[in-house]
């Protein structure tokens, strides 16, 4: 018997369909000389701080930094079943081998490997490496199995990433938060994510916006602009001038310009597209393309690869002669295909880009859910897109002389749609229409044919006022932007990986840095929060920047292929550990107050004048010395099924009464509107009482 152990179990579902395995079992298939099983996910991983000794249950500056050297393993809280399932298939007698089929990459080997050494078993391993679910691919990926141990560079890379991220996270974490008395998260790629947005969030507060002007002449089929004016009465004196004055053509220049295709997907740019055109989360698109992936109408999501291995023309061509056919707005479009331009198989690392499969000659489009029919039309319009004619134009340029300034008309004549004429056709379709981010679509004027040195006596001018913009927030589809290039001038070329973070893992840091409360969505926008802004101001520069990352990666590639000492590299993570704990022994009160919630003051106290503040459970007097304190969850309000808000509290404190919609009465089971009085007698409890309405139920 072979057990093959993929990731999911949609995934070894389609493995078993493939292999013609069909006995299902609890938590495998089996028959036909396979088992089939799965690791659901992450199911082993590196165990918590706790579990290295009770010194470090407790988050304590002075038992950082915590770097373990006999590394221990922990199993899923909710997967035990599924590793013990799995542990029992690898040890039966009958098994004579174990196939990795989980994701082709670093954190896929991660993935299998970390299950197959907990379970500590020895059997021979082979790798399955493919980048699509399709039938036909899983069958010629099982006939050209690896050897497992080819792969071990792999795994060492991945251990090593795995660790470091611990040890640099961990530390980093309880040192800030032991400092600063909160809850700070720091990692390798989430804290220089946070920067990029807190720096763009600098530049749009401290930019001040500038008044210029342009003047504008009404020539016969086009307008001449000027240059920028500072001045508003240098723009109205030359406005005057040049209706005083004659327009001479200086020159015409005419340039035939091409663009080239877009590329082929990555999940990167399916994810910034994706949010530009729909307004979905970087995660929302990653989860509907991983949701497609096992329906097989899409190949591989998680991909940081534009292009195509070079022995896939053929099946390029069938999916492309598809499309035109199921996307209704592609009848009749003038296409002309050009596979070879999105073939190369150097340019390919683990998976090839995003696209559509063959399947998609089976299904139904209309039955799949809005989202998802929309991820798979964004993936075959640009597979069509990528492989159309370049778009050509001419780009008409007439420059005129007026009042001894220069003015300019532009324009263009496309000679060529090519692959715009299939974009234009694709967001005709769309209910909403996106923004375009295309410079060229502005120049859309046809210049009439002027000649030079052609005269236009007196014509008429107008002034046109505008205001220099700031920066645009970030949103989900410039920060992913961003993220996949921050650093990637100090990264090698043949890295595994480049930027911040992974295509499959950018997602999930920007909404966990929104449930940390550093950043906030506000629409489409992303903005640093005050907490945000000041953790990037109290790290260092080294946790901040992504330059650590592009080092790591380096020696992660290196480690890959086998031209790095892992124990060298884990040394160097160490010390920065240590360094870092050195660094920051001790903070000014001050500094240490700088993450302290503002306090919302409630009212005045009754009993002694000072601030009343809210807390989580109660509203009570800032001054130490005195105990009134109004509480939240007091029975006066609980047995009347009433929350205890603050403007209840707020009014109790202003007029010691307060109006209440819809109390509820324990004698009658019906609700009442009535008034509550403040009733302190300075006790340790405050007390309440009611003044019913006269025409509302009695209590």
């Amino acid at each position: 018997m072979k057990l093959v152990i993929a990731e999911k179990p949609s995934v070894g579902a389609a493995i078993a369909a493939a292999l013609g395995v069909t006995g299902k079992k609890d938590g495998y298939i089996e028959n036909n000389g396979y088992i089939i099983s799965w690791c659901v996910g992450h199911l082993v991983g590196l165990a918590e701080a706790a579990a290295y000794g009770e010194q470090y249950k407790k988050w304590d500056y002075d038992s950082l930094p915590i770097l373990p050297q006999d590394w221990k393993y922990t199993i899923a809280a909710d997967k035990g079943k599924q590793f013990k399932i799995l542990k029992g298939l690898m040890h039966r007698a009958d098994v004579t081998e174990v196939i990795n089929a989980c994701d082709a990459g670093r954190e896929g080997e991660l993935i299998f490997r970390f299950v197959y050494e907990t379970a500590n078993c020895k059997k021979p391993m082979r790798r399955l490496w493919i980048s699509s679910m399709e039938t036909e691919a899983i069958r010629q990926g099982f006939e050209s199995l690896k050897d497992g141990r080819d792969y071990a560079p792999l795994f060492a890379s991945a251990l090593c990433r795995a660790k470091a991220d611990w040890i640099i996270g961990i530390n980093a974490t309880r040192l800030f938060s032991c400092l600063y008395s909160k809850t700070l998260n720091v990692g390798r790629v989430q804290t220089p994510t946070l920067k990029m947005l807190v720096d763009r969030d600098v530049s749009i507060t401290n930019f001040k916006k500038e008044k210029y002007y342009v003047v504008c002449l009404d020539l016969p089929g086009a307008e001449a602009a000027s240059a920028k004016i500072r001045a508003a009465t240098e723009a109205a004196e030359l406005k005057a001038a040049c209706e005083a004055s004659a327009a001479v053509c200086l020159s015409i220049t005419k340039e035939k310009k091409t663009v080239a295709p877009p590329k082929l997907f990555d999940l990167t740019s399916l994810q910034r597209e994706a949010n530009r055109i729909y307004g979905y989360t970087a995660k929302q698109t990653l989860d509907l393309a991983q949701s497609l992936y096992e329906k097989k109408l899409l190949t591989y999501p998680r991909t940081d690869s534009s292009f195509l291995t070079d022995d896939m023309e053929a099946t390029a061509a069938g999916i492309a002669a598809l499309l035109l056919n199921k996307l209704p707005f592609m009848q009749g479009a003038n296409y002309t295909a050009n596979i070879a331009r999105v073939l190369d198989s150097k340019k390919v690392s683990d998976h090839h880009a995003i696209i559509p499969t063959m399947e998609l000659a089976k299904s139904d489009l209309a039955a799949l859910p809005e989202s998802e029919r929309n991820i798979l039309t964004l993936a075959g319009v640009r597979l069509l897109t990528a492989t159309a004619e370049p778009h050509i134009f001419e780009a008409v340029t007439a420059v005129f002389s007026c009042a001894d300034r220069e003015f300019t008309a532009k324009g263009k004549t496309v000679l060529c749609g090519g692959w715009k004429e299939l974009e234009a056709r694709y967001r005709a379709s769309l209910k909403k229409k996106p923004d375009s981010d295309d410079e060229e679509n502005a120049l859309v004027l046809d210049v009439p044919p002027f000649t030079e040195g052609q005269r236009f006596e007196k014509p008429a001018a107008r002034v046109t006022e505008h205001e220099t913009t700031p920066p645009k927030p970030h949103n989900e589809a410039s920060l992913l932007s961003a993220m996949e290039h921050a650093g990637s001038e100090e990264t090698d070329e043949d890295a595994e990986r480049r930027g911040l973070g992974t295509p499959a893992t950018r997602a999930a840091v920007i909404e966990k840095l929104i449930k940390g409360g550093f950043i906030e969505r506000k629409g489409k926008q992303l903005l640093p929060t005050k907490d945000g802004i000041n953790l990037v101001c109290v790290l260092p520069d080294s946790l901040t920047s992504p330059s650590l990352t592009a080092e790591w990666e380096n020696t992660l590639t290196q480690i890959a292929k086998g031209k790095s000492d892992p124990a060298v590299f884990m040394c160097g993570i160490e010390d920065m550990a240590r360094e870092l704990v050195k660094t920051y022994p001790f903070l000014s009160d001050k500094d240490k107050a700088r993450f302290q919630s503002e306090k919302t003051v409630i009212g005045k106290c009754p009993r002694c004048g000072c601030d009343v503040f809210e807390g989580k459970k109660n509203y009570y007097c800032s001054s130490k010395e005195c105990s009134f304190a109004m509480w939240k969850n007091g029975r006066f309000f609980e047995e009347r099924k009433t929350a205890f808000t603050p403007k209840i509290a707020a009014e109790l404190l202003k007029s010691g009464k307060a109006k209440v919609k819809k109390l509820y009465s324990q004698k009658t089971g019906k609700t009442y509107d009535g008034t509550v009085l403040l009733a302190d007698t300075g006790g340790k409890y405050v007390n309440y009482r009611v003044s019913v309405q006269r025409d509302k139920e009695l209590e």
